[in-house]
């Protein structure tokens, strides 16, 4: 009786061996059940038991393309296309999505081609693609936005030159000079357009004497009032010595009493006015400017555009890689689905391992040549295998 209790037992040890070994796929890679909580496993009926091996499927390798891939004919590899975001084969082979324009720009959504606007310059506000972002601004019925209807006594307009801020008329206080320099201005103290559009004041006024670093300027909408040089301050109060103080000190940074820290030192930006720059941390770069010295901070462990020093760039124009600047060093990072299979810097990321059945998922991973196993989204593809392939021969 001993005897065939653990004669009993033996053999159900073996059929659970015998059952887990049949349904692993995780050699042979990933199966169509990939959205399929069952993983690609039929379960069984419930309330029931597989009775054997025979219950189980096994897994083979697939050269058929799951959902969404394709193979199409300038492929490199077997479901290389997805069909739902590539732009150039969008939701099948060779339909490719408008190049971008001065107004659209197109992009591939669950195998649509999807518009979207320059919305800086252009608006879509009929819904209607075929037609595109027939809005151009500034435009007074469209202005800055769909419906944004402008009254007739203020117009459409970029308030601010090239700076794509479009509304109707200027905001308060300010009025509206076209030119190749100003829009909206604000007339009680500016020097061009003192009052009212291009009425400009005369720097020497009306001849008079004037204090050192100053100047005949607008203020309260009237030309004449003395007013310091750019880059000046008259931080004693005094009038007989004029603007007696260069604003680039660190006490007095671009406005009498304007005191950095945190390390900061007072500099002279690309535009040339004074500013409190570079606090610890970061390091004082040149820039080319009309009256050096002038120039910008960086950081240099961690600026792309200043790695390790002051214009030391990090590549940007490197196949499927980008280059980052960690801790002063330019650091190169394949992109996702792309790697560096054979070791040479100057082609970079040169292989699809996201594609490619000899390098699928990682270098070097090779998926079954001779079945023709594809390779998709970095796994081999497996599938049930047919009754031809399990009849009288060995479990897969």
């Amino acid at each position: 009786m001993r005897c065939r209790i653990l004669g009993a037992i033996s053999a159900l040890v073996l059929l659970c061996i015998v059952a887990t070994s049949c349904s692993r796929a995780e050699s042979l890679g990933r199966g169509f059940g990939k959205d399929d909580p069952t993983n690609g496993i039929i379960p069984a009926e419930a309330g029931t038991t597989p009775q054997d091996a025979s219950d189980l499927l096994s897994y083979c390798p697939s050269d058929h393309c799951p959902a969404g891939h394709t193979t199409c004919s300038n492929s490199l590899f077997t479901c290389d296309v997805d069909l739902r975001t590539d732009p150039n084969n969008c939701g099948e082979c060779g339909n490719a999505c408008p190049a971008q324009t001065r107004r659209e720009k197109y992009s591939c959504f669950e195998g649509r081609c999807v518009m979207a606007c320059q919305t800086d310059i252009a608006l879509d506000c009929d819904g209607i693609p075929d037609n595109g972002c027939e809005v151009d601004l500034p435009n007074n019925d469209n202005c800055g936005g769909c419906g944004l209807k402008c009254p007739a006594d203020k117009p459409c307009i970029e308030r601010t030159l090239h700076a794509n801020d479009f509304g109707c008329g200027c905001t308060a206080g300010e009025i509206y000079c076209p030119g190749p320099l100003e829009v909206c201005v604000d007339p009680t103290n500016n020097d061009s357009s003192c009052g009212a559009c291009n009425n400009a004041c005369p720097p020497e006024g009306d001849g008079s004497e004037r204090p050192a670093n100053m100047y005949f300027g607008c203020e309260d909408n009237q030309c004449g009032a003395l007013k310091c040089i750019a880059g000046y301050g008259d931080c004693d109060g005094r009038r007989d010595n004029g603007c007696e103080l260069y604003l680039t000190d660190d006490d007095n940074c671009g406005a009498c009493g304007n005191k950095c820290s945190n390390g900061a030192s007072c500099r002279l930006n690309p535009s040339m006015v004074p500013e409190c720059m570079c606090p610890s941390g970061q390091t004082f770069c040149e820039a080319f400017c009309a009256e050096p010295p002038c120039g910008y901070c960086a950081d240099f462990s961690s600026d792309s555009e200043n790695c390790g020093g002051c214009g030391s760039m990090c590549r940007f124009d490197i196949p499927n890689a980008n280059e980052a600047c960690v801790y002063g060093k330019c650091e190169r990072s394949c992109k996702l689905g792309w790697s560096d299979c054979n070791g040479n810097r100057d082609d970079g990321c040169e292989t699809n391992i996201f594609a490619d059945p000899k390098n699928c998922g990682a270098c070097g991973k090779v998926c079954d040549g001779i079945a023709g196993q594809a390779c998709v989204d970095g796994e081999c593809m497996v599938e049930p295998c047919g009754p031809q392939q399990d009849a009288g021969g060995p479990t897969r």
